[in-house]
């Protein structure tokens, strides 16, 4: 599978790739989100309150958890560093079936190793919870949990997470984003949302159909339900996941107009939701 400066891409992987060691059996990788020292990996990978991050050049940190999300199987976790190298994320809305992905990770004890495969599939998985997923068919093994996976550009479309039978899963980048809200100091709205081409209605093309709403979060509490499509604000189309997560950050008064379908797609409804602090969300350990 030959790649110009694939040499180079992977070399810029594993320098934000990190070794997360939890304490005591096991142990992970995960991603440097943030020249603030935010490293991502998975909630099963970071299970404590602390652990140690080894970087690519040898340094070595203790971090603090400070955002988990155990449905979603994500942690953020801070160091205090400089000089780090700082992860691309990519749009994962912009992802198709066919495309090369690369996956860097610490399996079995053996630091910063590659592996290549092809995008099957985004979508969700039967006998999975209801999300979506990157499925593709890098071979990652025990270590790999938490790491990257890439495109051929180096940009991260997705933290791996788990194999299931052949398939590789990733968490896919847009979840990522939406949450770590809590680290940026936006709102939560509490909905797995995938992208939708509704039938043409007036200024909306693209839509947000959602696949699940979390029991007790500010959606639910508005009766927003699983197969609505999210059109977007009165101020802005909802184009992709993080067209939303923008939106909740970027929103001063917590309270959001969302204008959405339901069944008869010829009538546009509107709903003004309370949304809920997403730093109020953090989990301690």
């Amino acid at each position: 599978m030959g790649i110009p400066g694939l040499g180079e891409v992977a070399e810029r992987v594993r320098r934000y790739t990190v070794l997360v060691q939890p304490g005591g059996r096991g142990s992970g990788s995960g991603v440097i989100w943030n020249s603030d020292g935010t490293i991502l990996t998975n909630a099963h990978v970071a299970t404590g309150s602390r652990a140690e991050i080894t970087l690519w050049d040898g340094r070595e940190f203790t971090a603090e958890v400070s955002l988990r999300d155990s449905r979603r199987d994500l942690a953020a976790l801070r160091i205090s560093a400089p000089n780090l190298s700082v992860a691309t994320a990519r749009d994962c809305a912009r992802i198709r079936p066919g495309e090369v992905a690369i996956a860097v990770g610490n399996p079995l004890g053996f630091l910063g190793a590659m592996t290549m495969g092809v995008i099957q599939s985004v979508g969700p998985l039967r006998g999975l919870a209801r999300r979506n997923w990157i499925q593709s068919d890098v071979r990652l093994a025990p270590g790999n949990s938490g790491g990257p996976l890439a495109d051929v550009h180096g940009r991260v479309i997705g933290i791996n997470t788990m194999v299931a039978g052949s398939l590789a899963l990733a968490i896919p980048s847009n979840e990522v984003l939406a949450f770590l809200l809590g680290e940026m100091g936006g709102h939560w709205l509490g909905v797995m949302v995938s992208p939708a081409y509704p039938p043409k209605t007036g200024e909306f093309r693209t839509g947000l159909v959602v696949v699940e709403i979390e029991p007790g979060s500010p959606a639910a509490r508005a009766s927003l339900l699983p197969g609505d499509i999210l059109l977007g604000t009165e101020e802005r189309v909802f184009s992709s996941p993080q067209s939303l997560a923008e939106v909740l950050r970027d929103n001063s008064t917590g309270m959001l107009r969302l204008q959405f379908l339901r069944g008869d797609y010829r009538k546009v409804r509107r709903v003004t939701v309370s949304l809920t602090n997403a730093a109020r969300r953090r989990i301690a350990a």
